[in-house]
């Protein structure tokens, strides 16, 4: 068993990327509606997450207090600087947790499922060994392919 303050600093850890978790996938959904459709409206984000319109407006009012979003009255949301840095970093991890998940062999329908959640609780380091993986299958194939490839300049005669 673990020494009982590096099991707290791990909880402690924990804690704080789940905190995160429902900010990061509010404005990363804020950020693709305006992408998207040009604006992101409060009933348009509670319909997308599955949730109520009054809890909703209760988490984007604590984005705004945050300074991830703003909006006015009867207008739509906008991110702030912050909240599109925070969604573009939120998009990058998703991303790559994604394409790792696909180049391990994970299906296409999982792999969508399974990021959304594992993009929130993995470190720098983990990343960075996703994309190294990525990187060095990718370049594997490339190579395999390649050599597999007939030389079009090539009769096969001798």
């Amino acid at each position: 068993m673990q020494d009982p303050d590096a099991q707290a600093e791990v909880f402690a850890v924990v804690r704080q990327a789940h905190q995160m978790e429902s900010t990061e996938d509010y404005v990363e959904l804020i950020d693709d509606l305006i992408r998207t459709q040009g604006e992101a409206r409060l009933v348009e984000v509670a319909e997308r997450l599955g949730i109520s319109q009054p809890s909703a407006s209760k988490t984007i009012a604590r984005l705004q207090r945050e300074g991830f979003v703003t909006s006015e009255p009867y207008r739509s949301l906008f991110l702030t600087d912050k909240g599109r840095e925070l969604a573009h970093s939120a998009r990058r991890r998703h991303d790559l947790v994604y394409r790792f998940l696909l180049c391990i062999g994970v299906s296409e329908t999982t792999a969508k499922i399974d990021s959304e959640g594992v993009e929130h609780h993995v470190s720098a380091e983990t990343l960075s060994a996703f994309k190294r993986i990525i990187d060095e299958r990718q370049v594997a194939a490339s190579a395999t392919n390649s050599s597999s490839t007939p030389d079009p300049g090539a009769t096969g005669k001798s």
